[in-house]
């Protein structure tokens, strides 16, 4: 799942022209960790960070609960 996410965002920074200092200062977050949120082997991602990354890109966030 974070691989499809972090492959999301890339996407959609390229969309939108963001480079990785841009969107991290808009995030108001430090470019190494906006690099662990699209590092798809780094495990230590946090909603809180997403839901920046998706508010800096006009994208909604959902999040759910599915019967395994």
């Amino acid at each position: 799942m974070t691989a499809v996410i972090a492959w999301q965002i890339e996407q959609e920074m390229k969309v939108q022209n963001l480079n990785k200092t841009t969107m991290a200062k808009k995030m108001h977050t430090s470019q190494a960790a906006l690099n662990r949120l699209l590092d798809e082997n780094d495990t230590s991602l946090t909603l809180t960070t997403l839901a920046s990354a998706a508010a800096v890109l006009g994208k909604k966030l959902k999040v759910e609960l599915l019967a395994a």
